[in-house]
Formats: C-alpha cells, sequence, structure tokens
C-alpha cells in the first residue's frame, strides 16, 4: 500500500474542499454535542457516507447527508453498548485487558462503518468483513493504517480547531484505504436488501 499517495489524495480532498468539509465536521460535533452523544454513531455514518462519496463521485459533502444513515441508530447504539461494557470490565480486572480488548477493536472493526454506510451490510456481516478486511493481505500496512487513523484524530482532538481538519483527514485516508481493500478483496458477505 502506498500511503505516501494515499497521504497526498486525502490532503488534496481536504484542502480542495475545505469549507464543506468543516461545516458538516462541525455540524456533526455540534449534534453529537446536543444529543449527549447519542446520535454520534449514525452521524458518523452518514460523514463517512459523505465522504465517501467525496471520494467516488467528487459531490461535494453537504449537511443533509449526516442524517442519511439514521437507520443505523439502534445497531450503532448496541455494538457502542456492548464494546463499552467490555472494554469497561477488561479495565476493571486489570489495564492490560482493557488495553488488549481496546486495540483488537479498533483493529478488527475499522471497516464495519463504511461497510454498513456502503454495502448496506447489517452489523454483524460488516464485522466479519471487516476481520476478514482487516487480516487479509499485509497485516503491516493494515496496522499502519490503524495507527494513523487514530493517530491523526488523537493529535486532532487534543485541540478542538485541529479536529475540524484531522477528522475529515483521517477518515478520507481510511475510506480511501477502504477503497483499495474493497477492489482487492472479494467480499464474504452478501448485500442485504
Amino acid at each position: 500500500m502506498n500511503f505516501n499517495n494515499l497521504f497526498k489524495t486525502s490532503w488534496n480532498l481536504t484542502l480542495s474542499h475545505i469549507v464543506p468539509l468543516i461545516i458538516l465536521t462541525l455540524v456533526m460535533f455540534g449534534i453529537c454535542f446536543l444529543s449527549l452523544g447519542l446520535l454520534a454513531p449514525p452521524m458518523m455514518a452518514g460523514y463517512t457516507h459523505s465522504l465517501l462519496r467525496l471520494i467516488r463521485e467528487k459531490r461535494e459533502p453537504k449537511v443533509n447527508d449526516l442524517f442519511s444513515q439514521m437507520r443505523l441508530f439502534l445497531p450503532l447504539l448496541g455494538f457502542g453498548i456492548a464494546a463499552f461494557v467490555l472494554i469497561g470490565i477488561g479495565y476493571l480486572l486489570l489495564f492490560l485487558p482493557g488495553l488488549v480488548l481496546t486495540l483488537a477493536l479498533a483493529f478488527c472493526c475499522i471497516y464495519m462503518l463504511p461497510l454498513m454506510v456502503d454495502k448496506d451490510m447489517k452489523l454483524f456481516d460488516a464485522l466479519k468483513e471487516s476481520y476478514s478486511m482487516a487480516t487479509s493481505g499485509e497485516i503491516m500496512d493494515h496496522l499502519v493504517l490503524v495507527i494513523l487513523y487514530f493517530g491523526i484524530m488523537a493529535i486532532g482532538s487534543s485541540v478542538f480547531i485541529g479536529a475540524l481538519f484531522t477528522l475529515p483527514f483521517s477518515t478520507l485516508l481510511l475510506l480511501q484505504v477502504y477503497e483499495e481493500k474493497s477492489v482487492h478483496t472479494p467480499a464474504t458477505a452478501m448485500k442485504n436488501h
């Protein structure tokens, strides 16, 4: 995987659509804050869908896109609660099991949201396919992606204004890798209608 080209393309897409991306990110943060985080999962799904369309169709992101994946509210809420409980139990036992669970979820589930949005997969099908995509091909490339994605987001999150730039950039980077892996990895799950 050529991360240099992926970085350049993500950076150019971010810069060329900076105003709509900042507006989209601000509105998403605002909705998540006002809903006390309850709407964060479907908002992030809509955000992902909007940026995927930017990559594929060169379509400018729109605020209405955030609401396009509200159908995923319950499955993503259930997944979030289950992940929170498992990781919480891991951290209660000792620090290390919680950290291992957090890293395992980040490694295995990174493509889950794009798969649910793009291929209309159910939660468990998307989890299986995400794991398959993560473990197929070069594991080191995938590990580098996970580190870059969460590293860029962590750096940006240290300052609110930084997150307005790093969230779109890191999401575009992730989605480009997703696009590349989708082309090279045969789907193991059927599309659900």
